[in-house]
């Protein structure tokens, strides 16, 4: 079972940045892709960005596109996630899954960490 770790939410001002961090205990044929998915309160999850462990192909949702930027260190089995420019509305807990590509995410998640943004 392929366990993930995040690591650095917290609370920022609007046009600051944050890095989160999500550490995986392994990579097998199951986590190929890693992505962020997010949950503001009293909405539904959405996806936030992905990448695969192999080619570093990226992909990200409309809102954040310009904004945030995610990477991967392999040697370190993490996943990164740069966000600048925040928003009140990127108020949410984000959460980092694993899957077999950037498409079928979900196999895998971690814990949450919550970002709060004010204004």
């Amino acid at each position: 079972q392929v366990q993930l770790a995040e690591s650095g939410g917290g609370l920022v001002q609007a046009g600051g940045s944050l890095r989160l961090s999500c550490a995986a205990s392994e990579r097998t044929f199951r986590n190929t892709a890693m992505g962020w998915f997010r949950q503001a309160p009293g909405k539904e999850r959405e996806f936030v960005a992905a990448i695969t462990w192999n080619t570093g192909r990226t992909t990200y949702a409309d809102s954040v596109l310009g904004r945030f930027t995610i990477s991967k260190d392999n040697s370190k089995n993490t996943v990164y996630l740069q966000m600048n420019n925040l928003k009140p509305e990127d108020t949410a807990v984000y959460s980092c899954t694993g899957g077999t590509s950037t498409r079928n995410l979900g196999a895998y998640w971690g814990q949450g960490t919550q970002v709060t943004v004010s204004s």
